[in-house]
């Protein structure tokens, strides 16, 4: 380093990024990662609104739509399907376009799901018209991987626990806002008007381009690297991650999309009366997942992350207790810890990926900002495939509700299945990632071993 500034180019392009670099950071560095932070916080949450808008569309869908519970799941496994699938792409994006480019790009997509659900919201309209309106919300879905990588390549190793668990949790925060606002529509204007809730969602979305347009920079260090995804997609602990992930993000995204037709479904709930529950869940997860970060940061990320998926194993031991007896009130109680606990998890799990690869770094010899270099590149290219397999948790968990609902009218079955999950997630946690003597997964040297746990 000769200076401590980070030289420009045109078109808000930062030249020079080294975070890592202590008198960097606290001159500049950290004052450019903030401002960036905020506005990708803005981004995110309006794009985790649309994702998940027809998570409260069906609780307006009366009996006049002609649309049954499975089928009402249907539609929201479809937003989740779609949105898991774009979040690959999404994350190579942010290297090929920029990340204040691309933040750009993808807010102003998201007025074409808003602006389609407007169109077609209404009693008469076809399932098929609904299924495809669903999966262009699809889109929303994507900002978050995009959104992730772009925000983990301006924060050092130290402090990216608490920046990526405050950029998903501020992302994440959308889910409640949404329902929030769901709630208000229903309770002032009734359940016959949803387009009230999509057009206020128009205004916002401009906004969140335009500032993300005027306020944030693109790290012209960070480029689009076809051999960092093949190596990514080659590592055992990409997959293991997404395995966990699975766990956490799949669990909160999952389970914020069908809460409310939970509600309905099995408790005979109202459409006002499931609004007025559905949003404290989400809520809860979201603001802790900063939380589960700065967590991970203190203590490691795999002991965070093993203490809460036996804590969610244990909540959902006693949502089936609650389910078996129709026990509302219990229901809830185990039903928001969940929330609440996959919400730290989410925050230790991706705290545990920049650390891996690190690691990986250090065995190679690598040193100081190189192996920081190799750190980002590894992690940011890993987070993307990690991000779409999590969000595909939550597809299985629409489709195993739908499954149970369908066959049994109750959603017992789906609980257990789910605690089963989180016992198997339990166990390759504590295997790869805490036992002693660590023993390497097939594919990592064994020389590696050490590095990544004390990393991690």
């Amino acid at each position: 380093m000769t200076g401590t500034t980070a030289p420009r180019k045109g078109g808000r392009w930062i030249e020079r990024w080294e975070p890592e670099d202590e008198t960097f950071w606290k001159e500049t560095g950290e004052r450019t990662a903030r401002r960036n932070l905020l506005y990708s916080v803005l981004s995110e949450h309006i794009g985790f609104s649309i994702w998940s808008m027809w998570s409260v569309m069906v609780l307006f869908m009366g009996p006049q739509y002609g649309i049954d519970p499975a089928g009402k799941f249907f539609l929201i496994a479809t937003a989740t399907f779609v949105g898991a699938l774009v979040r690959v792409p999404y994350t190579f994006a942010v290297a090929r376009f920029g990340g204040r480019n691309w933040t750009v790009v993808s807010a102003l997509l998201l007025l074409a799901p808003t602006v389609a659900a407007l169109v077609v919201m209404e009693p008469g309209t076809s399932y098929a018209t609904f299924v495809a309106v669903a999966a262009l919300t699809g889109v929303g879905g994507g900002n978050f991987a995009s959104s992730m990588t772009n925000i983990n390549a301006f924060f050092p190793l130290r402090k990216k626990g608490w920046a990526l668990g405050l950029n998903a949790g501020g992302g994440n925060i959308g889910v409640p806002v949404v329902q929030l606002a769901a709630l208000l529509v229903i309770a002032t204007a009734g359940a016959d008007r949803p387009r009230l809730l999509l057009a206020a969602y128009l205004p916002l979305i401009v906004a969140a381009a335009v500032l993300a347009l005027v306020r944030m920079d693109n790290l012209a260090p960070v480029r689009n690297d076809a051999g960092a995804v093949r190596e990514a997609a080659r590592d055992v602990h990409t997959w293991i991650m997404a395995f966990l992930y699975v766990g956490t993000f799949g669990s909160f995204i999952g389970y914020s999309f069908a809460f409310g037709l939970v509600l309905q479904t099995q408790f005979g709930r109202t459409p006002l009366q499931a609004a007025s529950l559905t949003f404290i869940g989400p809520l809860l997860g979201s603001l802790v997942r900063p939380v589960g970060g700065a967590l991970a940061d203190r203590f490691g990320g795999a002991r965070i992350t093993l203490a809460g998926f036996v804590a969610m194993a244990a909540a959902t031991g006693v949502v089936v207790l609650a389910s078996v007896r129709e026990s509302l009130p219990v229901f809830l109680i185990g039903f928001v810890a969940l929330f609440a606990l996959s919400g730290v998890g989410n925050g230790s799990t991706y705290k545990m990926i920049p650390g891996i690869f690190q690691a990986k770094a250090l065995v190679r010899g690598m040193s100081g900002e190189e192996a920081a270099a190799y750190g980002r590149r590894l992690s940011g290219a890993a987070m993307g495939l990690i991000g779409a397999v999590g969000a595909l948790g939550g597809l299985a968990i629409n489709l195993v509700f739908r499954e149970a609902f369908a066959s049994s009218g109750s959603g017992s079955a789906a609980f257990v299945t789910f605690l089963g999950f989180y016992a198997a997630c339990c166990a390759v946690t504590w295997a790869v990632y805490l036992r002693r003597p660590a023993r390497v997964p097939a594919g990592a040297a064994a020389t590696e071993a050490k590095p990544q746990l004390t990393t991690v």
